[in-house]
């Protein structure tokens, strides 16, 4: 091509490359010189699921496509930013976006592209193909342990917060794993599971005191792990003896678990929401931090999280103890902080978000509104928090819709009258991959 080449400026995630996006550029490089403005993990995350591939996978796949001249980062799903500093002769993009979530996108593409007399050169949709087919194919075949392991750092730098949600079973996996939701035009899900030492051992009929043991705990891992691809959080409670915790650490990462919480607790186990109305001893700074060190020795990946939940307000030692265990954990290798609330009101949790975002040192925040439930996620964001876990609602909500559906039942001596109250059993089936 004589002269100066016209600049075009391609704007995709490529996450999945295929005929689609090789037309789309092959029609791109006939007007000039190609840039492809890559969408970020955080731009693809604000409208999508987290992508397959990371950033720099996707990108050394882009630059090796012939036609392609650059790769720059596209850090919003609005082009404008990009539009504005690179001042395209011509955007390309394939005519499916029209309609739907990225409708607004296109009109501020159209409206910035007149600026300098722009244009917006749209290619025919490659009929056959689709992104979203690909996916969901891609789900049906699963994920593998590390690709599983390694999404929920991704979550985290990518979401301005990560949402979880409490799982005990392969049903409840499965809820997580295929809900969602739309508001505004923007979809929500859950982005990974919770796998609660109370709710795993109160399906199990047992008490929460660790009387489930961790081979029986596994099996309930390995049935989710089997029908689910999201991260997946462990409820440790207190690790145990350090050695056993240094196997459970092996365990769960050859598993695919992306993070294990351990709480600073010793003796018979009590569920923290309990407070001060049960006995409860806090471990010591010393030999708690020696325990997470000793875990963290244990990896053999940089990618598994170990996470430290710190009792202090349940015990009402106060703010500047948590923060002073805060430190100290950080400093032994702890990946993440989950600082724990009974109060119904969120003045205390939030006032020790307030001290933690003073720390020179911090590592990832993690919050279980389970008391202080009026809480907003817009609020634990603007709190510095990363991850969000909704610790034990399905099973709460399970238990209570059970009973009535039973109480009916024996009153009525029959199981019609609870038709309403139920899910048709072919949705049951159709919820199962591969049911007949």
């Amino acid at each position: 091509m004589s002269g100066n080449p016209k600049k075009v400026y391609v704007g995709m995630s490529a996450d999945l490359v295929h005929p689609g996006h090789l037309n789309v550029i092959n029609e791109a490089r006939k007007l000039g010189e190609v840039t492809v403005g890559l969408l970020t993990d955080e731009a693809i995350a604000s409208y999508k699921r987290l992508p397959y591939m990371s950033f720099e996978q996707r990108r050394t796949v882009i630059e090796n496509i012939k036609g392609v001249s650059r790769v720059v980062p596209q850090e919003t799903l609005d082009y404008v930013p990009n539009l504005r500093t690179y001042k395209p002769d011509y955007v390309v993009h394939g005519d499916d976006w029209r309609d739907g979530v990225q409708r607004e996108v296109r009109q501020k593409v159209i409206d910035t592209l007149k600026e300098w007399g722009g244009e917006l050169v749209e290619v025919e949709y490659t009929k056959g193909i689709s992104s979203t087919q690909l996916n969901k194919s891609l789900k049906e075949i699963g994920t593998t342990p590390e690709i599983r392991m390694k999404t929920l750092r991704r979550l985290i730098d990518a979401k301005p917060i990560v949402r979880i949600m409490e799982a005990h079973n392969g049903l409840s996996g499965l809820i997580i794993e295929n809900l969602k939701v739309t508001q505004k035009t923007s979809p929500r899900e859950f982005d990974g599971m919770w796998l609660s030492s109370l709710t795993d051992s109160t399906a199990k009929g047992k008490p929460d005191i660790e009387a489930v043991d961790l081979t029986s705990r596994m099996q309930t891992v390995n049935e989710i792990l089997e029908v689910t691809t999201k991260p997946i959080i462990y409820d440790g409670d207190t690790g145990g003896k350090t050695e056993h915790f240094v196997f459970t650490v092996k365990s769960l990462e050859r598993l695919g678990v992306s993070a294990i919480i351990i709480e600073d607790k010793i003796g018979l186990k009590q569920n923290s929401l309990f407070g001060t109305d049960v006995p409860q001893t806090q471990d010591s700074i010393e030999n708690f931090c020696y325990k997470i060190s000793m875990g963290k020795k244990a990896q053999i990946t940089d990618d598994f999280m170990i996470i430290a939940r710190i009792e202090s307000l349940i015990l009402k030692k106060g703010i500047d103890d948590a923060i002073n265990r805060a430190k100290a954990y950080i400093e032994a290798g702890a990946d993440g902080i989950m600082i724990h609330s009974k109060e119904k009101e969120p003045a205390e949790f939030l006032e020790f978000c307030c001290e933690y975002k003073k720390l020179e040192r911090r590592v990832p925040l993690v919050a279980v509104p389970t008391s202080y439930n009026v809480i907003y996620e817009s609020e634990l964001i603007d709190a510095g928090v990363n991850i969000v876990i909704y610790a034990n609602h399905l099973l709460r909500s399970a238990y209570p819709a059970m009973v009535e559906t039973a109480k009916m039942i024996l009153e009525n001596e029959r199981a019609y009258e609870v038709n309403s109250k139920i899910m048709p059993i072919k949705e049951i089936i159709t919820l199962i991959p591969n049911g007949i």
